[in-house]
């Protein structure tokens, strides 16, 4: 069961890991998507026997800031959901298959739906990660792969974690990778960064298809990885990935975590790329004869490790299955940079890869690298600029958002704030297209926002970065004394990679 947050107001706080207070698919019909009002679950999410007064101050300032026409927009939002428009039927659309025109403005109820569902994957990243320098596992993931999603309050996703992904930490992106400050650790020189998940018999009933997905870790406090990039562009053939065209090029430093490796470090054999490759291969096969999608999500640099490995994944033909069916493949990212060049953009839309990229108007992010020559230059320009190392192109269809326009969030200029995830998943909630006033169409808690931020507003009051562990993790031995516990060790890699890897032709590299 979810732990409230305000228990956290306490001395010494309960773990708190859940990030949800509403499941997207609840609702008596299975194939419907349901969305709760606001009212309900903001109450059921705020409800706390120590603090009534703080519920009644929240629902009285919803009350404030709703008015009838905000009311009528919700009613519609929910009514659209309980019509024949069921997320079975409709998943194409919403993945990308007519490039989402008519779907973003007005915001279609169900794509939002599906935006924050995978929003929420990537969040996962980030609440299952082990920051803590003092902590003897710093870098890894804090749970193993078969209890992930219930130690994060998200056991009804309708997903099982299929394998998780390490990358070698001994590549230059200092500010990404995070170390323990103690001599005996999991592992020195590899990071956790992400997880692939498949969805389970009665999700995909729901869904319509068999979805894989894969999900990056990213960075959520600090943005100083942005200053360790090269900013320099390389052909993604110079790192073994398979292309035609010698002039698609990828930001230097995303190429290196993708396909870097360390032979010495046990969970960093394999590459990222090795790791994603053969566990997609091993999925297509193992449900074929099925409809499948790939769905790929990641919040800042996740999101062009999810842009590149949605590349690779096409341009290797893993998304064609035996009998020549066609996997669709779509990438939905939060506040990612540039990955590559203008050739790359091509390439990528050749390959059918669609990409939904939901930003920040206010984040510095997405517009790094490529802070001279990117696709808002002239194209006349961008021909000339083409060959320099530095000429950069947004891949896909942007998704623009404005932390300006909820009334939750302070008028801050802290891009900390501006890049935060759950902020993102806040201001998806809210909009409903360009000019609409903001309303919380789920009644998704905003209190999510202030997870590991400063951004809400003090009346609400939810204090900043309240998710902890309970006494920073340390707890009491048998004889008294306050130790850090030990963790299950997590898998490395599966035993048949190898059989993978030599139908892929990649054997020769190990």
């Amino acid at each position: 069961m979810a732990i409230s947050i305000y228990s956290t107001l306490l001395p010494f706080p309960k773990l708190t890991v859940s990030s949800r207070k509403y499941h997207p698919f609840a609702g008596s019909n299975p194939s419907n998507l349901s969305i709760p009002t606001t009212s309900t679950v903001c109450a059921k999410a705020l409800h706390s026997k120590t603090s009534d007064s703080l519920t009644s101050i929240i629902t009285e300032l919803e009350k404030e800031s709703l008015n009838k026409d905000d009311q009528n927009q919700r009613q519609e939002d929910i009514n659209t959901t309980h019509d024949e428009r069921r997320l079975s039927n409709v998943w194409r659309e919403l993945h990308g298959q007519d490039d989402w025109v008519g779907l973003l403005d007005p915001m279609d109820p169900l794509l939002r739906s599906e935006l924050i569902r995978y929003g929420e994957m990537a969040q996962a990243c980030y609440d299952a990660f082990d920051f803590d320098p003092f902590s003897k596992y710093c870098g890894s993931c804090r749970f193993v792969p078969r209890s992930f999603f219930p130690s994060l309050g998200m056991v009804h996703l309708g997903y099982h974690v299929s394998r998780y992904l390490f990358a070698t930490s001994n590549i230059n992106l200092p500010n990404f990778f995070k170390k323990s400050r103690w001599p005996k650790v999991w592992s020195k020189n590899a990071n956790w960064i992400g997880y692939v998940a498949v969805s389970d018999d009665e999700m995909t009933a729901r869904l319509g298809r068999r979805d894989i997905s894969i999900a990056w870790r990213g960075t959520v406090t600090r943005l100083e990885w942005i200053v360790d990039l090269m900013d320099f562009l390389k052909p993604v053939s110079g790192n073994k990935i398979p292309c035609p065209d010698p002039t698609v090029k990828v930001e230097s430093g995303f190429l290196d975590l993708y396909t870097d490796k360390d032979e010495t470090c046990r969970y960093s054999t394999f590459s990222a790329r090795e790791q994603i490759l053969t566990e997609i291969k091993r999925l297509v096969e193992m449900y074929s004869g099925e409809e499948l999608s790939i769905t790929i999500t990641g919040h800042s640099l996740g999101s062009a490790l999810a842009i590149l490995s949605a590349y690779d994944i096409t341009e290797t033909g893993l998304n064609v299955t035996a009998d020549g069916q066609v996997v669709p493949v779509s990438v939905l990212s939060f506040s990612g940079p540039r990955v590559g060049n203008v050739r790359f953009k091509e390439r990528l839309e050749l390959l059918g890869v669609k990409v939904l990229r939901v930003v920040n108007v206010h984040d510095v992010v997405p517009k790094s690298p490529g802070l001279f020559f990117n696709e808002h230059v002239a194209p006349r320009l961008m021909k000339l600029a083409e060959g320099l190392p530095w000429s950069y192109s947004h891949v896909g269809v942007q998704l623009e958002l404005d932390h300006k326009n909820s009334p939750f969030l302070k008028q801050t200029s802290d891009p900390v704030c501006a890049h935060n995830l759950e902020a993102h998943l806040h201001l998806l909630d809210g909009y409903h297209g360009k000019g609409h006033r903001f309303v919380l169409a789920s009644g998704r808690d905003p209190a999510l926002v202030n997870k590991a931020s400063d951004f809400l507003k003090d009346h609400y009051l939810v204090p900043p970065y309240w998710r902890q562990d309970e006494n920073k993790g340390m707890v009491r031995s048998k004889d008294g004394r306050w130790i850090q516990p030990e963790r299950p060790k997590l898998d490395d890699h599966p035993e048949d990679i190898h059989h993978h890897l030599k139908q892929l032709g990649l054997a020769s590299d190990h």
